[in-house]
């Protein structure tokens, strides 16, 4: 391929787009009137029946200004047409979701947006009816010192890059110095002023196009994923996979998303979005402003907005992508897809089958009732002749032992304190000390169980313990016969319970009630 022929071919290819192919329309200056009017840099969004009635009032008063080449289908099949032309983009309202100003957004339902091509259109033909770009000296030097920024990144010299921040800290200083020796500000030209308020609302317009690029490629990422989960001719997983690693590399593997990126990464600190539009505040309410039309200052006023509002579009189209796909994966089902995908298949073959036999206008019997299914008689009632059967007895199996006693029960329960106490009173005889663990340890089998020591120990810290010097090692039974060795500090009793005292009576219910 020679050089003219490429060229010409990328022009085919750019005309093929959806900017340049309403820019082209017969209607154009129309579309492009009302979709300016409609969208604005502070209103993004717009909800749908709010779009349709402020296009049927715009063409309204052109009509009655005297413009009578102007379409006469209503306004909703108008911006209709404009969505399935790639101008418009209709879409849920996720503003809370998103956490989007409320400037512009409905309270719910759907809403209309401009698509990264008609942004691109509109910026163009703003740019075209707006005169043509001025060689400006903030023009100039914005390009000087993108260059020059440019070259020290790409250069890898530590002298070269030292040398330069060394000639910058001088003019700094000297600058600094002269301040302070005479403390005027050398002024500047008003004429100068507005060129570089001009120059930077040329760098603004190019940043809702960018944003909306991104979020293009975001959906563009969840059609595709959306119509392989439907289509079924892989595993999910596999589907999913591949969504999640586009979504985690989309940054980098395209154009605009490294741009963003980038962008992001720059803006991400709130004092550099809090001083940005500190200085948008002060270039706003400068003398020099009141020379700028009333559209350019609005502009230059609503700069951080269109920013943060660029980057809340791009995160709604990501949270959209993953409910949307999340949704598709919790109720898609194959198999029904698949008869529905039959039906309308088997339908299609007979109206391939049935048109050529038939003439225009031919009338055709409508199916006024289903057909009744061929199938025996079903039973309708609940009766039955035969006399009702019981229940088949349950199956005695071998392993099915004794029913349980209450001997068994109480074995396997808790603390018996009347004979705990009476044990202590009798271990108190003497007068002296009462050894806890030597009252257990000489106590019956029955009388040494785990939860018995836990009661003797319960009652001995009613009446008093002495904590002593040592580990109490002591041996308990369990009702199935098995010993076990417990531990604890060993403690012994001053005064011992009576066995009728109040202990016993205190115990008498609660043992009862374990029985």
């Amino acid at each position: 391929m020679n050089r003219i022929e490429g060229s010409y071919t990328g022009v085919l290819r750019a005309f093929r787009s959806p900017m340049l192919a309403l820019l082209h329309k017969r209607d154009a200056p129309l579309v492009v009137a009302l979709l300016s009017s409609v969208f604005r840099p502070d209103r993004a969004v717009v909800q749908v029946a709010d779009a349709h009635t402020e296009i049927a009032d715009a063409i309204a008063q052109l009509r009655a200004a005297g413009y009578d080449d102007l379409p006469d289908r209503p306004a909703r099949e108008l911006c209709r047409w404009w969505v399935e032309a790639g101008w418009l983009v209709r879409q849920a309202d996720d503003a809370r979701d998103a956490g989007a100003p409320a400037a512009g957004r409905g309270e719910g339902g759907e809403t209309y947006r401009l698509s990264a091509h008609a942004v691109g259109a509109l910026d163009v033909a703003g740019r075209a009816g707006g005169g043509h770009a001025r060689v400006t000296r903030s023009r100039v030097l914005t390009l000087l010192e993108a260059v020059e920024r440019l070259a020290d990144d790409a250069n890898p010299d530590a002298l070269a890059r030292i040398a330069r921040l060394t000639r910058e800290i001088e003019v700094r200083e000297t600058e600094r110095a002269r301040l302070e020796r005479d403390g005027v500000v050398e002024p500047v030209d008003d004429e100068q002023l507005l060129e570089a308020a001009e120059n930077v609302l040329a760098l603004v317009r190019e940043l809702p196009a960018d944003f909306a690029r991104v979020a293009e490629s975001i959906r563009s990422i969840q059609r595709e994923t959306v119509t392989a989960l439907r289509q079924d001719e892989r595993p999910t997983g596999e589907v999913l996979r591949d969504y999640l690693d586009r979504a985690e590399h989309l940054m980098d593997a395209t154009a605009e998303g490294r741009a963003f990126a980038g962008a992001r990464r720059l803006l991400d600190d709130p004092q550099r979005l809090d001083q940005l539009a500190d200085c948008l505040d002060l270039i706003v309410r400068h003398p020099f402003a009141s020379r700028l039309p009333q559209r350019q200052r609005a502009e230059l006023h609503a700069i951080t907005q269109r920013i943060e509002q660029g980057f809340v579009d791009v995160l709604t189209a990501q949270r959209q992508a993953s409910r949307v796909i999340t949704t598709q994966v919790r109720h898609h089902d194959p198999l029904r897809d698949r008869q529905v995908d039959d039906l309308l298949r088997d339908v299609i073959a007979g109206l391939g089958a049935w048109m050529p036999t038939t003439r225009r206008a031919q009338p055709v019997d409508p199916l006024r009732r289903l057909p009744r299914a061929g199938v025996g008689r079903l039973r309708t009632t609940l009766a039955d002749l035969r006399p009702a059967d019981g229940p088949q007895p349950l199956a005695e199996w071998d392993d099915d032992g004794d029913e349980p006693s209450l001997e068994h029960a109480q074995a396997w329960g808790g603390p018996r304190y009347p004979q705990l106490a009476a044990l202590l009173a009798q271990a108190d005889a003497d007068g002296g000390p009462v050894d806890v663990a030597a009252v257990f340890s000489g106590a019956d089998d029955g009388l040494r169980r785990p939860v018995d020591l836990v009661g003797l120990l319960e009652l001995g810290a009613r009446h008093g313990l002495v904590e002593r010097d040592e580990v109490a090692v002591v041996e308990a039974v369990r009702p199935d016969g098995t010993r076990r060795r417990l531990a604890f500090e060993g403690v012994a009793l001053t005064r011992g319970p009576e066995p009728s005292g109040a202990d016993q009576g205190e115990h008498d219910d609660h043992t009862e009630g374990d029985q």
